[in-house]
């Protein structure tokens, strides 16, 4: 089946968990809050095959100024197929007029962003107060 793409911030809370748990985040756990998440985003992407949610990406942005990319998520069994690279290309088109882009990566995944057009922030270190693991 052909992958399509939609702009929804409306999910069910069980399309969210699969997803999420499904990548191995623990925010996956929290269903009830990352639909709301997802309704206050200023953008989400989505990928389906049919009726499944099989990837999405999440940002936050001041709209001139910064977006940040705070979740970039593809279902393990469709990973390699582009779905990821055409998320973070709809974004980065959406967000082409901000001066910082701006994500968090994971050291495994820090070669797919560099691919995308991303630089490591030498001299810069991520933050966090959290209590979610991944």
């Amino acid at each position: 089946m052909e992958i399509q793409y939609r702009t929804t911030q409306s999910f069910e809370r069980s399309q969210l968990q699969q997803l999420f748990l499904a990548v191995e985040w623990s925010s996956g756990n929290y269903p009830d809050r990352l639909q709301t998440a997802m309704k206050n985003a200023d953008t989400v992407f989505s990928a389906w095959d049919g009726t499944k949610l099989v990837g999405l990406m999440h940002a936050v942005s001041d709209g001139v100024m910064t977006a940040y990319f705070q979740y970039l998520l593809v279902h393990p069994d469709y990973q390699s197929r582009g779905i990821g690279n055409a998320l973070v290309t709809a974004m980065l088109g959406k967000y082409k007029d901000c001066a910082r882009k701006v994500l968090i990566a994971y050291d495994k995944e820090i070669e797919f962003y560099k691919s995308c057009g991303f630089l490591v922030g030498h001299g810069k270190t991520p933050m966090f107060i959290t209590y979610l693991s991944t």
